[in-house]
């Protein structure tokens, strides 16, 4: 037992005496140095009580001359405590405690992050103008010219959410946020506009947007790595005369009360009672649901007898971003649509059966065939050219209630990204049972991924067709950059880890650890496993 406690103390001093294991930023190094002696007569590497870190800023072509030195080194004391460790395993085979002492000695040791293009990232949180919903009613609005960051910067990420009032995150299956979008325009004066889109592909301002996503806006990232960014503000750009502005339009469906939640968020148009689209023209009569069918100010059925007054709601967004400088490398956007048809009718702007990207589509419900065949799975695939292609940074697909991933592929038939959903499984905001609250999503090595110029790609989106699907998507967000950035060692935008050299005895001991964790994780997940993951209807 005193041997115990010797080991236990032992670890909470090394773990004290790291410079960064309670710093969330450890300074930034491209290049690193351990002196390492040999004993004599040994064959045995140790540490020597000394060893200097080089603090090399990137873009600088000479390490600066003075180093950092830290005495009592992180690695002279893993390797003492391993070989302790050894000795009590042979003493006491405590593998408990082991256990709990390889998992700390691991939250020892720390990360060197390089800075993003060595300009520090800027983050400003605001807050939508204020909507009011009461149960089963429906905002979908744009707002002008949006609190935004100005000035040529590169954007880096834009996460958003509904709030309360006092701030508070609102669960989805009390107010859904079907979708969220943000875009850019530049106006002279109200009355003369030019909306700025992406870079493609569907018809005029048909999902134009820079930023969107849905019920999956908490656990979806996204962040694009260093050294890339999104330009805006760019004055060679911007139309003489005119300004930059941003807007945000929010699609949010209140379910307190309603008669059938899946209903109301898949926009059924029976429990919307409405037979006109939101400008008055009849709704076709095989148009189940969908968009056109909770517009604002439509109303969802809700339980008769239900009460519950309005609530105050804002979607509160986060943006970050970095300076400009001649290092940051331009992304392009483009969103995809597995419903795109191909053809662009000339002067046809909206959507239309035989024009261009249809945004939503319906899923069957399968029959007893289909169930023997593909096990209920709807597959909606499609061929989208790429006009102008480059290296992939990022992607992401956007799907609704029922939607169990989607694929894009090159035209060599390799998988570019597959992005599939996260199902919450819980009562918290964020974790939403049988509600989509996260996608997956794709980081290529920056580099590694390229899109040919006019290349034909495939897009699949798959959803679970044991119930029918009304007024669901199949979007792909792809950010795409013209070049590659020249990566070396002192320029790779990727975490760079501390390496140690133990004992082998050490090394032994290490593995023998691994391995008991290793089964003993598998145990403990496996049955949870088994509970989560898949596709289950949103409750009623």
């Amino acid at each position: 037992m005193q041997q115990q406690q010797q080991v236990v103390a032992d670890l909470s001093s090394s773990h004290q005496a790291s410079p960064y294991a309670s710093s969330s930023n450890p300074p930034s190094s491209s290049s690193h140095s351990l002196k390492i002696s040999r004993r004599s007569n040994s064959n045995q590497i140790v540490p020597s009580r000394f060893y200097s870190i080089k603090l090399l800023k990137r873009g600088c072509s000479q390490a600066p001359e003075a180093a950092t030195v830290i005495r009592e080194t992180e690695l002279f004391k893993t390797i003492r405590l391993l070989e302790k460790w050894q000795k009590l395993l042979n003493s006491s085979g405590n593998m408990v405690l082991l256990l709990v002492l390889l998992m700390l000695v691991f939250d020892v040791s720390y990360t060197q992050a390089f800075p993003e293009n060595g300009n520090k990232i800027k983050s400003r949180t605001y807050l939508s103008p204020e909507f009011m919903l009461g149960p089963g009613s429906v905002e979908s609005k744009t707002y002008d010219d949006i609190d935004f960051p100005r000035g040529h910067i590169a954007l880096k990420s834009f996460n958003a959410e509904v709030v309360d009032q006092a701030g508070n995150p609102v669960p989805l299956y009390d107010t859904y946020i079907h979708h969220w979008l943000v875009g850019k325009y530049y106006e002279k004066r109200p009355s003369d506009r030019n909306f700025s889109r992406n870079s493609g592909l569907c018809q005029d301002q048909i999902l134009g947007q820079y930023f969107g996503l849905g019920s999956e806006t908490r656990k979806t990232a996204t962040h694009i790595p260093d050294p890339f960014g999104i330009q805006i503000g760019n004055r060679a750009e911007i139309p003489e005369g005119y300004q930059e502005k941003w807007y945000l339009g929010v699609h949010a469906i209140e379910t307190r009360g309603a008669e059938d939640r899946l209903g109301c968020i898949e926009c059924w148009c029976d429990l919307y009672n409405v037979t006109n689209d939101e400008y008055g023209n009849p709704i076709r009569p095989d148009y189940k649901g969908g968009l056109f069918c909770c517009y604002g100010q439509t109303q969802c059925k809700v339980r008769q007898g239900f009460q519950g007054g309005k609530r105050r709601l804002h979607l509160r967004y986060t943006v970050k971003w970095i300076e400009w400088d001649s290092s940051t490398i331009p992304v392009e956007i483009y969103v995809l649509d597995a419903t795109d048809t191909g053809k662009r009718l000339l002067g046809s702007t909206g959507i239309s059966p035989e024009n261009g990207c249809q945004v939503e589509y319906e899923v069957e419900s399968c029959t007893s065939t289909d169930a023997a065949g593909n096990g209920c799975i709807d597959i909606k695939r499609n061929s989208v050219t790429m006009p102008t292609g480059g290296y992939v940074i990022y992607a992401v697909a956007h799907q609704h209630a029922g939607g169990i991933g989607s694929t894009l592929y090159g035209q060599d038939g390799n998988v570019i990204c597959a992005s599939t959903p996260i199902y919450g499984n819980g009562n918290e905001a964020g974790n939403e049972d049988g509600y989509i609250v996260g996608m997956s999503t794709c980081y290529p090595e920056p580099g590694s991924v390229k899109i040919a110029d006019g290349e034909n790609l495939t897009l699949e989106s798959n959803y679970d067709s044991t119930n029918k699907h009304t007024g669901v998507m199949g979007f792909f967000y792809i950010y795409i950059a013209e070049q590659a950035p020249n990566v070396t060692l002192s320029q790779a935008p990727v975490q760079m880890h501390e390496s140690i050299k133990v004992t082998a005895n050490a090394w032994s001991i290490v593995v023998f650890i691994g391995l008991a964790v290793t089964i003993a994780v598998a145990v403990h997940f496996w049955p949870k496993k088994r509970r989560e993951g898949g596709y289950k209807p949103v409750p009623k």
